[in-house]
């Protein structure tokens, strides 16, 4: 098995484990930028969902403040860092969804548009099981450190920092950058951000290790 399906599957079984609460199950999917979370997380989503689970991703993505916004507090070039998004949205989201069994809209990010789209998600009534990706859903900081108590599992993703500069400036040339500035990306602030996860993120329910050469997300 790739370390993509062997890492599922555990996850897999960790929710299995878990009680049947009133509330929507959370799973937490953690990572630094470019381990692989977001892959992993549609890859668990979709295992939920061809069983009889109703299974939904919500990516954290959605809740990054806009490019005027972070222009005028001097944190665009800083896009991506934990004060670049709306933690306590993220929060009192992610509560009310617990609480909730409605239809809730959330937002999306465009990556096109490099914006938010507000209410541009919706999470189903019926929806029994939500799976949040995200690089900071474990920072031991304030209001990030308000979501652990939201999870019913958390899960963290481990890659070594070389591994992730390797993917992060095949990201960026992905994306059409020439290879120096795609180093320089990857380097001024991916890694970053990179350091800070892997360094100041409590400890999950389990720690998976992603640093086979696959594509990530």
């Amino acid at each position: 098995m790739t370390d993509i399906a062997t890492n599922t599957q555990r996850i897999l079984q960790l929710i299995e484990t878990l009680e049947q609460p009133e509330h929507r199950v959370v799973i937490a999917i953690v990572g630094p930028p470019g381990s692989g979370k977001s892959t992993l997380a549609e890859a668990v989503v979709e295992q939920l969902n061809r069983g009889q689970a109703k299974a939904a991703l919500l990516p954290m993505d959605g809740f990054h403040l806009d490019n005027d916004v972070l222009e005028a507090r001097g944190l665009l070039f800083r896009k991506g860092a934990p004060e670049t998004f709306d933690a306590q949205g993220l929060v009192d989201l992610v509560k009310q969804l617990r609480e909730t069994r409605a239809d809730l809209p959330y937002p999306t990010y465009d990556r096109s548009q490099e914006c938010s789209v507000p209410n541009s998600g919706v999470l189903k009534a019926d929806t029994r099981i939500v799976v949040i990706e995200g690089n900071y859903l474990l920072l031991d900081a304030p209001v990030w450190r308000n979501l652990v108590e939201c999870f019913d599992a958390s899960v963290f993703l481990k890659t070594s920092l070389d591994q992730l500069e390797q993917r992060l400036v095949e990201r960026w040339l992905g994306f059409g950058h020439p290879p120096e500035q795609a180093l320089k990306k990857a380097q001024g602030n991916d890694l970053i951000n990179a350091r800070l996860v892997l360094e100041q993120s409590l400890d999950a329910d389990l720690t998976l290790i992603n640093d086979a050469n696959q594509p990530t997300a």
